[in-house]
């Protein structure tokens, strides 16, 4: 029997269950399968989107080329969504923009591999150009990034558990950044933009949210090309970020797909 990847990703899924960790599964998978097992990164990739609270073992559409065509009624329902904010945010223009915060989670590790550009050096004429030394990525860690047109406001680490949970999510992030955000201003509004993760859908996240009169600005799914933490933040990560740029883009984005009528566009 031949595997393909929606077979492999199963078993990725069956050991993430067994709660081994990023290196026993590779190890595992190359015991048994070979030259045929998923890549390291590959398998990294895959816990980071499980223990984001991804259910479907298929591809999504990705930004830049979609794996799969999205259907008119989806291409539809994301120009809608862009329309709606669009107009509720006056194109990015009001001074509510600055009430938004937008927040979600992501792998980092403790060395990422430099692209040619970040590595490149100057050498004089006649000098040997440096050896560079390559490095694989390191430890990695989990961590919930928030962010808003004025700036980063809080990236908040999990410590000592491997998936967001809704309980996490209430009883340690959400107070941590709400806190951050009324030191100065108790009555501060706070619009809260984040994806579908189960752990912020659940009932007792919206309830805490309630409690704490924080707004939600509801996000469409399989949209990463319209989420700043997505297109930007987690790209930018370990370089200076423009903030101010970022809720630019993000309101110009909206426009591009109602201009593209919801289809996927390239990354900017």
């Amino acid at each position: 029997m031949e595997l393909n990847r929606e077979h492999f990703r199963a078993i990725i899924y069956y050991n993430f269950q067994r709660q081994l960790s990023q290196q026993e599964c590779p190890a595992e998978l190359l015991s048994v399968f070979g030259n045929e097992a998923p890549h390291q990164s590959t398998i990294s990739r895959w816990y980071g989107e499980l223990k984001r609270g991804r259910v479907s073992l298929s591809d999504d559409p990705r930004v830049g080329a979609p794996k799969t065509a999205l259907t008119e009624e989806q291409k539809a329902a994301r120009a809608n969504w862009c329309q709606k904010t669009l107009d509720r945010f006056n194109s990015g223009n009001t001074k509510n923009v600055y009430s938004i915060v937008s927040g979600d989670e992501s792998w980092i590790y403790c060395y990422e591999s430099e692209n040619k550009r970040q590595s490149a050096v100057w050498v004089f004429q006649g000098e040997e150009q440096p050896t560079k030394v390559n490095r694989s990525r390191s430890v990695s860690k989990m961590v919930a990034t928030f962010v808003s047109k004025a700036g980063h406001i809080a990236t908040i680490l999990l410590n000592e558990q491997r998936t967001v949970t809704a309980d996490w999510y209430t009883t340690i992030c959400l107070p941590k950044v709400i806190t951050e955000l009324r030191k100065i201003n108790p009555e501060r509004r706070i619009i809260l933009h984040q994806d579908n993760a189960s752990s912020h859908t659940a009932q007792r996240t919206r309830q805490y949210l309630t409690e704490e009169n924080v707004e939600i600005l509801d996000h469409h799914p399989y949209s990463p090309d319209l989420s700043p933490n997505d297109f930007f933040t987690f790209q930018k990560i370990k370089n200076r970020l423009r903030w101010n740029k970022c809720f630019e883009n993000w309101f110009e984005r909206m426009q591009m797909s109602i201009n593209l009528r919801g289809e996927y566009f390239e990354r900017q």
